[in-house]
């Protein structure tokens, strides 16, 4: 072990590996400078420069939207975002994080809202102010076509939205950086709870299986996966019968169990 490395000290909790020979390297938090490893994610060289996180990190995994940040390398004028979880630091990293941002968030009843253009308008009106400068799809960290959806939204082409704006993890970034005062995560959000009531087909065969789950039909079988052994369940897991993607009609081959 080199003697740059005795100086290394390890994130407690979700443990940081690092590679021999890694660098020390500088970024600023909040303004102050500290020495963090190179490989680490923005999180954990907060970890190692000593804050603990008591807001701003849930998943770890990319997934919650929890830990935003915003940041600038030393000498590029461009503001980068990213999640603190997911993105590496970088030399001269300036960053601070925005675990959350002040969006107005309508208030309605999903029961007496239309799926139409017109309810869009009426919860969200500051999305007819729109100046198309795409900011909002620059400040995604998930690379979500923001703007597209919006436009969507205006359409009431709920479909769309729906769609583009599914991987959103409601960080709320694209709206810190909207000149027009958007609420864009909670806009798709409400036209994703639009579209699964009113335009999505609801599936029959769930009600049917959620009936026969009420009437103990797979009680056994469930009993028979609680008492079996590790190599049984990985061997269950490994050779069952997948549905392929889009599929229609489709059925296992095995019925033994419907």
């Amino acid at each position: 072990m080199s003697e740059g490395q005795k100086e290394f000290k390890i994130a407690t909790g979700d443990r940081a590996i690092l590679p021999e020979g890694t660098r020390l390297v500088p970024i600023y938090i909040m303004g102050k400078r500290y020495m963090v490893p190179e490989t680490l994610t923005i999180q954990k060289a907060t970890e190692y420069a000593g804050y603990q996180f008591i807001r701003a990190c849930g998943c770890r995994g990319g997934i919650c939207g929890a830990c935003g940040t915003v940041y600038r390398i030393l000498g590029d004028y461009h503001l980068h975002f990213g999640l603190a979880c997911q993105t590496v630091v970088q030399e001269n990293m300036y960053l601070t994080q925005v675990p959350f941002f002040p969006a107005n968030r309508a208030v309605y009843n999903i029961e007496e809202t239309s799926a139409t253009a017109e309810s869009i308008m009426k919860l969200y009106p500051e999305v007819m102010k729109c100046v198309a400068c795409n900011t909002c799809t620059k400040a995604c960290p998930m690379d979500i076509e923001v703007m597209e959806y919006v436009n969507a939204a205006m359409r009431g082409d709920l479909a769309k939205v729906a769609r583009l704006s599914f991987d959103c993890i409601q960080c709320g970034l694209c709206s810190s950086r909207c000149p027009a005062q958007i609420q864009h995560f909670h806009l798709a959000q409400m036209c994703r709870r639009l579209y699964a009531r009113y335009k999505v087909p609801q599936a029959e065969h769930l009600q049917n299986r959620v009936g026969e789950i009420n009437e103990h039909k797979y009680d056994t079988l469930l009993l028979d996966l609680v008492g079996s052994d590790h190599d049984t369940l990985r061997k269950l897991y490994v050779d069952r019968e997948m549905e392929p993607q889009d599929s229609v009609g489709w059925e296992p081959q095995d019925k033994t169990k419907l």
